[in-house]
């Protein structure tokens, strides 16, 4: 009895997420499958697999796969019954080739990769205020793409339509001229005539964009103030501002003190530097992985940095000088930016 008392002590779980089912197995903390099962993506379902994996012991912690789409839900119940959730990242390449694929095999690897700790990470909290203005930020990025191909399409109308059509609005403003096509009424029963086809789709794609605009002042409304009660500090920053600051709140998440350092949150950022060296040459290179809208946004806040902070403008010469290109200073001011914007999101709030 001892012994099934301690084998039973401890057991780790693993998820594999779908759209309509979960498959979950359990292990041991020897790496024995005790078993698999499938559950319905319901809360019921959520409640069931809980209830599946305590029923072999205690319960230490769970790696789920894709905890950004179909494993959020079950990841959000495990962090809300108190079970450590670990992100898995991906699957082995070597085991998938030499056992094959299907879901309880999934399962079982998840469970793997968290009882030994490799290719898995502490999943993001999905709970608060910053994924409410992750799931913001992604509606208006939606809508700015969406913004940006009707321009396109508005231009490219105007470059092909028929001269009478064409000479009406080429030489105006953009306002000027998306007010100007959402307000033609044209005659509906001449469209098989090629100008008033134009004038149809001109009127079209100009409500279309006006909409759009007033959409995207919409959600404006909602993640300025968001980002300015998430992140006060980060915004007093030389060079941050609401989209820069936005992005890194949601690079980062809710619980940032699962980056285990600020060289972790600059992998995650793509800006630690990696090493491109050969023969006599020692240098260093962009990183071409990690988040890339982050990214991006370091790369928004070095640029606007080198412009107008003079501290960044002296560090540019004097490394330009020092025989430095200048992707590699910006690679290098990135670092820089990523170990800054850390200590801030990291730093313990005045309350």
């Amino acid at each position: 009895m001892a012994s099934m008392r301690d084998e039973r002590a401890g057991v780790i779980g693993g998820v594999d997420t779908h759209q309509d089912l979960h498959t979950a197995a359990i292990v041991t903390l020897e790496g024995t499958v005790l078993g698999t099962e499938s559950f319905s993506t319901t809360r019921a379902g959520y409640r069931a697999m809980l209830a599946w994996f305590r029923s072999h012991g205690e319960l230490l912690r769970v790696g789920v796969e894709s905890t950004g789409s179909y494993g959020a839900g079950i990841a959000r119940h495990l962090a809300l019954s108190g079970v450590p959730v670990l992100e898995v990242t991906g699957p082995d390449p070597a085991a998938r080739r030499a056992r094959g694929k299907d879901d309880a095999l999934d399962a079982v690897a998840a469970a793997e990769a968290a009882r030994t700790g490799c290719r898995v990470q502490v999943a993001k909290d999905r709970g608060g205020a910053v994924e409410a203005l992750r799931v913001l930020r992604t509606t208006r990025k939606t809508a700015v793409k969406c913004r940006r191909a009707a321009l396109q399409q508005l231009h490219n109308t105007i470059v092909a339509a028929p001269d009478e059509v064409r000479d009406r609005v080429r030489n105006l403003t953009r306002m000027r001229r998306l007010r100007i096509c959402a307000a033609w009424r044209p005659d509906a029963a001449g469209y098989r005539d090629p100008a008033v086809a134009t004038r149809l789709s001109l009127k079209s794609l100009a409500r279309r964009i006006l909409d759009l605009d007033d959409e995207i002042a919409e959600l404006d409304r909602f993640i300025a103030p968001l980002v300015e009660e998430l992140a006060p500090n980060l915004l007093k920053l030389e060079g941050v501002g609401t989209a820069s600051a936005g992005e890194l709140l949601v690079a980062a998440g809710e619980n940032p003190e699962r980056l285990r350092s600020e060289a972790s949150f600059a992998m995650l950022c793509g800006a630690c530097p990696l090493p491109a060296s050969s023969g006599k040459t020692r240098r260093h290179r962009l990183n071409r992985g990690g988040n890339r809208q982050a990214n991006s946004a370091l790369h928004v806040i070095v640029v606007c940095r080198m412009r107008t902070d003079q501290r960044t403008r002296t560090y540019v010469e004097r490394r330009t000088a020092e025989g430095l290109s200048k992707r590699e200073v910006m690679r290098c001011l990135k670092r820089y930016v990523a170990r800054e914007i850390y200590r801030v999101l990291t730093a313990p709030s005045p309350a």
